[in-house]
């Protein structure tokens, strides 16, 4: 019989008494971030949404993003990408169970030095791959050449983040290729394995005792169905 979500006791700042809010809300509130399902438009504006409310609220507070992802759609894995990339906070990545496709370019995405692996977790790139095909011979064309700019911008942005040439990413975006966490940080998509013992999750790190956080208003969903495109990797 499903659970659905648990919910946990949460003091919301000016409340006398606490109230039972949703687990992954309380746990935004620590800046702990979940991608746990195949990416679409609705769970990478949710994240994105996130990140800009959160980074507004106080732009000082690193971010930790859970990655467990089979991939998803091309343009929703750039959009995290670029988004962890552009908020003044340095967004940890941590990859745990699958980063999968466009979840192991997310997982690129982190603050260099805190891109990690739990130590069972696998990586898998490959490349881009499409289910759409043009109706008439002119638009197969320019489909054919989106969809090559999109393969670029992709090996180009695995290049830049791991430091491998650009033969070693065309070479492994090829075919399905796995990694083991050690394998990912050899390839440079990841910093650190992390170790029982030998790594702390960010959550737990003691904040400085001079830190004040800013006010706690709550986050709204945007559960607003949109469009998607045919690029998926």
């Amino acid at each position: 019989m499903p659970v659905g979500i648990p919910k946990v006791p949460f003091l919301i700042p000016g409340d006398e008494e606490e109230t039972w809010v949703d687990l992954y809300n309380r746990l935004h509130r620590e800046r702990c971030l979940f991608l746990g399902q195949k990416m679409d438009f609705e769970i990478t504006n949710t994240i994105l949404g996130l990140l800009v409310f959160l980074s507004k609220e106080d732009k000082n507070r690193e971010h930790s993003l859970l990655i467990n992802c089979p991939g998803g759609w091309v343009f929703c894995g750039i959009a995290l990408f670029d988004m962890i990339r552009f908020v003044p906070p340095h967004v940890n990545t941590i990859g745990a169970g699958k980063a999968y496709s466009m979840g192991s370019l997310v997982l690129t995405g982190g603050e260099i030095s805190q891109r990690v692996a739990l130590p069972h977790a696998k990586v898998l790139v490959h490349q881009p791959t499409s289910s759409y095909l043009g109706d008439t011979l002119g638009e197969l064309y320019t489909d054919g050449d989106e969809f090559q700019s999109l393969r670029d911008t992709v090996i180009r942005l695995y290049r830049q983040r791991t430091g491998q040439p650009e033969w070693v990413i065309v070479r492994d975006l090829e075919r399905d290729s796995f990694m083991t966490p050690t394998e990912a940080k050899i390839h440079g998509i990841i910093d650190l394995v992390a170790l029982p013992g030998e790594w702390e999750f960010p959550l737990f790190k003691k904040l400085p005792d001079s830190y004040e956080p800013e006010t706690w208003e709550g986050i709204l969903y945007n559960d607003t169905n949109r469009s998607q495109n045919s690029w998926n990797c």
